[in-house]
């Protein structure tokens, strides 16, 4: 039996003090490193009847990449990789919603890194519904992408001594969303 979405129907401001942006890149061939954008904005329609019809946006500022190192964090805020002194912001665009079974979603949008965009399709699970102690009507999400950085222009890396390289081509991008319904 399917989930019935629309009571959730309307608009949504993400929380961005409950939500996370982050990624997950491999570092030279043996461990992996996450990290997370702090500075984000965005919106959601949910359109609970058609949620073909639901909409999202998103803008991210890349001076607020944080892997808990600030030496890596400056190199990633370089010309090497997101060069954001010339493309200060990332941003998706939703351009469709498809369901994808029970509480599953696919939002397909235009990704913008580096001033590069490319479509991308992004798996996501509806967390669920709850009104918070402040009567805010709250919409959980999570969902998560691998990408090729190349395809974006980011493309630096370094050879190992041994063989391979220092930064893994592909990058999952792991998002969760807490957003709060704007009032009518």
């Amino acid at each position: 039996m399917s989930t019935d979405y629309s009571e959730l129907t309307g608009d949504y401001t993400i929380d961005t003090s409950h939500s996370r942006m982050g990624f997950v890149a491999r570092h030279a061939m043996v461990a992996k490193v996450r990290g997370n954008f702090d500075e984000f904005a965005g919106s959601v329609h949910v359109d609970g009847a058609k949620p073909e019809n639901s909409t999202a946006q998103v803008s991210i500022q890349a001076k607020s990449i944080d892997t808990r190192n600030s030496q890596r964090d400056d190199h990633l805020r370089s010309n090497d990789f997101l060069d954001m002194d010339n493309h200060p912001e990332i941003t998706f665009a939703s351009t469709a919603v498809a369901p994808a079974g029970d509480d599953h979603f696919t939002v397909t949008g235009d990704l913008t890194i580096r001033g590069a965009t490319k479509s991308v399709d992004i798996d996501f699970e509806y967390a669920g519904r709850a009104v918070d102690p402040y009567g805010n009507v709250r919409l959980g999400f999570e969902g998560k992408v691998v990408l090729n950085r190349k395809d974006f222009g980011v493309s630096w890396n370094a050879v190992l001594e041994g063989g391979g390289v220092m930064v893994s081509e592909k990058v999952t991008l792991e998002i969760e969303v807490s957003a709060i319904k704007n009032p009518a």
